[in-house]
């Protein structure tokens, strides 16, 4: 199963491109329809936030194995890169249904939701790094 590429986020043809490369390898995982649903949705959200608001960075997303005792698991790792302002606080920002672009705000929240891992980095000035896993299960 070969590794995606990072994808460049820098317009909207990015985050197009980083979906179907999700899609792709989730596919080659093995996640059903719903579970690659469920990880292009967080991929999508995750590049549209770089675009929105760091204008530009990269998702970068690869398969990932966990040995344990009984056998191998499988999933997939999303990262999203920015060096863009940051996120002044990161504890608003997962409330559900906050937001600063007038959407939704499913947001970041939404994404934790669909992933089974997440984690935020993010300092002010210098960028956000978020990294999620799905796991096959």
């Amino acid at each position: 199963m070969n590794e995606q590429p990072c994808v460049e986020i820098k317009n909207e043809w990015g985050i197009v491109a980083a979906r179907q490369a999700g899609r792709t390898l989730s596919k080659e995982v093995g996640f059903g329809s719903v579970d690659q649903a469920r990880i292009t949705t967080a991929i999508s959200e995750l590049a549209r936030n770089i675009y929105l608001y760091a204008k530009r960075g990269e998702i970068c997303i690869q398969k990932v194995e966990k040995k344990s005792q009984m056998a191998k698991k499988y999933g997939i790792r999303v990262i999203a890169k920015d060096n863009g302002p940051g996120i002044p606080d990161v504890r608003q920002v997962m409330t559900d249904g906050f937001t600063t672009s007038g959407g939704m705000g499913a947001g970041l929240p939404g994404v934790k939701r669909l992933m089974d891992e997440f984690t935020i980095d993010s300092n002010e000035g210098e960028g956000t790094t978020i990294t999620t896993v799905k796991w096959l299960v």
